[in-house]
């Protein structure tokens, strides 16, 4: 039939057919397009992701490789490993080896302890917490005996396999390096000793945690025996991903769609650079990938059936003679589509071309309204981060003094060991220890923190006196894990010193003890022979200990009186009334200072950092 021979009606009607047919072929199309669009997008966007926690686990491991690089290849270090006088590894290579390792250690939280091994079984070791105790394993023995065995380790270091401690049901990995003597010795270019790192497998986790992808995502790291490290899905730690991980590496980078319990899943994986065949490996659902774009679909879809529900109104008007108003409708859409966003349709009528153009011309105006908004919310969000940015930096700022002054006495000791100064050594290492154990945050510390900072002290006595006073500790072994407020004794043996011995001219004695007496409170006596007190500044001394710090501070008090008064006042603030200093002194006899507290056990988990 010919076209021609149709009435106008029907020709209309026919070409209006054909424009609706091809306008919803052309719908779908923009739809099926738009969807693969989207998953691209959404793929790029994972990969993006999974590449910015890949550059962070990077970054960590290649700290932990050039800090261990750092200490294997130092002077005293390997002096430490080959050396066979006792007295030089106690006071000069040893002292070193440990401060080099605790300052490795407290710089960075991925390491949770490090062990220096030499050829000959010696050992010397920094542990943050008592998950370090591995170390002392024969277990741990055998499993770091194969990568000691390994020749290409004497090349390069490398990370290990997961060891699980049966005792407290944990994992562990650790990073191995050689020690190569390099001094000239009779070892020269001989491994003497090794150095191992443990990393800090909960930190780790919780740099993959902090990784925000999916709400259903899952994230894993993976090592070269394909055991996972650390997961966003707590129950995957162990479990292997073999099936995944053996399809085509460029590939998987590019992202794998597959089906896992009927749900479509997006799988990326990323090698490590800093660990040969370890890998970041992420599953993300399909849906959630696109869930963003899934209002935009519907608002192309809702587009798209509102301009069909158009054209048939525009082929109504077409059969009831309206062309002009339905042209003119059109060139001014045609500009709207040149996007130019000041243009309003023109209302040629009132029926329902108008309106048509009313609500279009509204939905630009709402348009319109709502990128301004968008953009004032920006703008807001990005001067709240920046203020939030610049009061961590001015925090950051507020600890660079402290950090400065603990490596400027790691400095001078340093250079004091390369002229032979011993005593300047010691002296500056121990006054670091000190310091260091000084600024720390934690108002409760171990026991044994807060003897080592009374033998730093001594050690620096002993320097500056010549020896001239005899001085001792002897404290229960089984105290030493428990806790106490930091800096309670030091003060006080101080005072034992300037305000006793200082006075003597040789043969003083000072004597730290340390024990739990019948009531079950930790009991601590600071006693020396030196000068003692009269009775009746004994009496005085004890009547303030029991002042208020507005009383203490008046007119010509000591400052032993103060110190002891603000130690007395501080335990029975924090323990009660049972608990504090006790003084008793003979002039010319000496003095003996009673510390009391009770006994606080070290907290489940908890490290002294």
């Amino acid at each position: 039939m010919k076209t021609s021979k149709l009435k106008l009606k029907h020709q209309i009607w026919l070409i209006f057919f054909f424009s609706v047919v091809l306008f919803t072929v052309m719908e779908l199309y923009f739809f099926y397009s738009f969807s693969n669009l989207t998953q691209k997008r959404a793929a790029n966007y994972g990969n993006q992701m999974i590449e910015q926690t890949r550059r962070k686990i990077d970054t960590v491991f290649n700290d932990i490789r050039v800090s261990t690089s750092i200490a294997v290849n130092s002077k005293l270090i390997q002096e430490f490993s080959v050396v066979d006088d006792d007295y030089k590894r106690a006071f000069d290579s040893g002292p070193y080896a440990l401060d080099l390792m605790e300052y490795m250690r407290s710089f960075n939280s991925y390491v949770n302890g490090i062990v220096i091994n030499d050829i000959q079984g010696r050992r010397l070791y920094s542990l943050a917490s008592a998950s370090g105790d591995i170390f002392f394993l024969n277990r741990y023995d055998t499993f770091i005996r194969r990568y000691k065995e390994d020749p290409s380790l004497r090349n390069n270091g490398m990370f290990t396999t997961i060891l699980k401690d049966d005792r407290t049901e944990t994992e562990q990995f650790f990073y191995i390096a050689p020690i190569v003597e390099a001094i000239g010795g009779i070892h020269f270019s001989q491994i003497t000793g090794y150095c191992t790192v443990m990393v800090n497998m909960e930190k780790m986790q919780g740099l993959v945690e902090n990784t925000e992808l999916t709400p259903n995502s899952t994230l894993y790291i993976v090592n070269n025996q394909d055991e996972v490290i650390a997961s966003t899905d707590s129950n995957a730690r162990g479990t292997l991903l073999r099936e995944v991980l053996s399809m085509d590496k460029d590939t998987l980078r590019n992202g794998v769609p597959t089906t896992i319990d009927g749900e479509d899943i997006l799988v990326q994986v990323m090698g490590l650079e800093q660990a040969d065949g370890w890998r970041v490996v992420s599953m993300i659902p399909v849906h959630e990938l696109t869930a963003d774009m899934n209002p935009m679909r519907k608002v192309s879809i809702t587009v798209g059936i509102g301009i069909i529900l158009s054209m048939i109104l525009m082929g109504s008007f077409f059969m009831n003679n309206l062309m002009r108003p339905v042209m003119g409708l059109v060139m001014d859409m045609k500009k709207v589509g040149r996007r130019d966003m000041s243009f309003r349709l023109k209302v040629r009528s009132t029926n329902e071309v108008g309106l048509l153009a009313g609500d279009i011309n509204r939905m630009m105006d709402e348009m319109e309204d709502m990128a301004r908004d968008m953009f004032n919310t920006q703008a807001r969000l990005y001067e709240s981060e920046l203020g939030q940015k610049q009061a961590e930096f001015s925090a950051l700022q507020s600890q660079i003094n402290p950090h400065f002054l603990y490596n400027t006495l790691n400095c001078i000791s340093s250079i004091g060991l390369e002229y032979g100064s011993r005593e300047i050594a010691q002296i500056t290492s121990c006054m670091s220890k000190i310091f260091r154990y000084s600024i720390k945050k934690d108002d409760l510390v171990r026991i044994r923190e807060e003897l080592d900072c009374i033998q730093a002290y001594m050690n620096i006595v002993s320097i500056r006196y010549d020896n001239k006073f005899h001085m001792e500790m002897d404290v229960d072994d089984a105290l030493l894990e428990m806790r106490t407020p930091k800096m309670i004794l030091q003060p006080i043996v101080e005072n034992s010193v300037y305000h006793g011995l200082e006075r003597m001219d040789a043969g003083g004695r000072l004597r730290v003890s340390g024990s739990v007496d019948i009531n079950g409170d930790v009991c601590f006596e600071i006693s020396d022979t030196g000068r003692g007190m009269q009775p009746e500044e004994l009496a005085d001394l004890q009547a303030k200990l029991n002042m208020g710090y507005a009383e203490r501070t008046h007119d010509g008090q000591p400052r032993v009186s103060i110190g002891l008064s603000n130690i007395h006042n501080r335990l029975r603030l924090l323990f009660g009334d049972n608990y504090g200093i006790g003084i008793e002194s003979r002039f010319n006899q000496g003095t003996t200072v009673t510390v009391r507290l009770p006994v606080l056990l070290d907290r489940p988990g908890s490290s002294a950092d």
